[in-house]
């Protein structure tokens, strides 16, 4: 490893820490800093690591302004048989952030450019206030005020937390009039959000067979129902080789449980909208309101830069380990499944994963079809005259991608051409 625009290495915990945080906190694609290895990448053992994470958390807690919990891990991680810390930070949507004591000002904000923490001039500072998130769901008021919070209590309790009579600060419930914001609406008992899961019998919308909803309660609980009723779904499969029993689920089982995780956190809740969830015959659909946030590209977001859209959901999620470590959920998906199982709207993000398909592990056997050359056999399946064109425009992909595509699945026998030019196809 080598200190560059997303990476800082520390020998030690200094005075210059803050300064760094601010710097990946108001750069576009975050960072992480090492502490524990010097400027040369050598690993120097450090001391008392609870005490300096402890150390470390309150220092970014308090120093640092706006409010950056639920954008920043401190971890321990292994490295050359030495243990240091690993302090994992994502870009925030509050920006400019600042050193607290020094102010909104050029020496208190800072951006990160190349291996270097830059300060940030008066012109930089006023061009990113003035793009900064107003509209985020912390200061909007909840359309309720006669909250309680009874069952977020219980799964604090069971991960042995306790919420004091302060919870509501602490977790930044509160709008800048100490009144119960939107976060706090979709963390109480009751609440007018319901995340719906429905079942088709089919390849579209059109034969419904079941439509559950979980909600009106906390998000926390609605989740874990909804989590609950999908590991129902991933019922197991067995393949019988000549050398042995392999059994595997339908949708890979990290994969999906990130995909659910990450379309509730990071869904855009402003409208009401609720992210759905569509089983059918031959895939699961996830689909949450909100696309890319502004200045992330798709290969920012496939490469797992944080850029948490409700960074106080993403903080209680993480506090009862719904989440583990920032940015990690989108790898650990396509490690299962192929990028193009994304597709970006305007307002909508949707998740595809189909039965069957890639699912890695050690029970997931090799890779048989794509998800692209899955959508294909699905079209050719509805229309067996179906043109590459046609193809071409459903999928919004060139028609030699679909040339390939159409190459591949002769060539794994699943797929066959009959009558030639005006014939039609055939799914083997």
């Amino acid at each position: 490893m080598i200190e560059n625009s997303k990476i800082e290495f520390k020998s030690k915990l200094n005075d210059t820490l803050e300064k760094e945080v601010v710097a990946f906190l108001n750069s576009k694609d975050g960072g992480i800093i090492y502490i524990g290895i010097d400027d040369n990448g050598r690993v120097l053992p450090l001391e008392n690591l609870d005490g300096l994470q402890l150390s470390i958390k309150g220092r970014l807690k308090n120093n640092i302004s706006s409010s950056i919990m639920g954008l920043f891990d401190v971890l321990v991680e292994n490295v050359d048989s030495q243990d240091i810390i690993k302090i994992v930070i994502a870009s925030g949507s509050e920006k400019p952030y600042f050193i607290k004591k020094r102010g909104m000002s050029e020496k208190g904000c800072f951006i990160r450019l190349g291996s270097a923490s830059e300060p940030m001039n008066n012109k930089m500072i006023e061009e990113m206030f003035a793009k900064r998130v107003r509209n985020s769901l912390s200061k909007i008021e909840s359309p309720r005020l006669d909250l309680t919070f009874e069952q977020l209590k219980i799964y604090y309790s069971t991960r042995g937390l306790k919420l004091n009579n302060n919870f509501a600060k602490s977790l930044e419930l509160l709008n800048k009039d100490k009144a119960y914001n939107y976060i706090a609406y979709l963390m109480a008992d009751e609440n007018n959000i319901s995340i719906k899961v429905a079942k088709y019998n089919g390849i579209d919308r059109v034969d419904l067979t079941q439509s559950n909803e979980y909600g009106y309660c906390s998000l926390i609980k609605a989740s874990k129902a909804v989590l609950d009723k999908l590991e129902v779904e991933n019922t197991t499969f067995t393949k019988i080789t000549d050398k042995e029993r392999i059994q595997t689920y339908l949708w890979d089982k990290v994969a999906l449980r990130e995909a659910v995780i990450n379309a509730i956190i990071h869904n855009d809740y402003s409208n009401e909208i609720p992210p759905k969830f569509e089983i059918f015959k031959d895939r699961l659909e996830i689909t949450s309101a909100g696309s890319l946030p502004i200045g992330i590209s798709e290969d920012d977001f496939f490469e797992g830069i944080s850029h948490p859209k409700n960074k106080e959901i993403m903080r209680i999620f993480k506090d009862l380990a719904l989440v583990e470590q920032l940015g990690s959920g989108i790898p650990r998906i396509i490690k299962a499944y192929q990028k193009d199982s994304f597709k970006f709207m305007d307002n909508f993000t949707r998740v595809t994963f189909y039965k069957g398909g890639q699912i890695g592990g050690q029970i997931g056997g090799q890779i048989d079809l794509t998800d692209r050359q899955r959508d294909i056999l699905n079209l050719i399946k509805e229309n067996p005259k179906i043109s590459r064109k046609k193809i071409s425009d459903i999928l919004e992909i060139n028609q030699s991608a679909v040339l390939k595509h159409l190459e591949i699945l002769k060539e794994k026998n699943r797929l066959a051409r009959v009558g030639g030019t005006r014939g039609y196809w055939e799914v083997l």
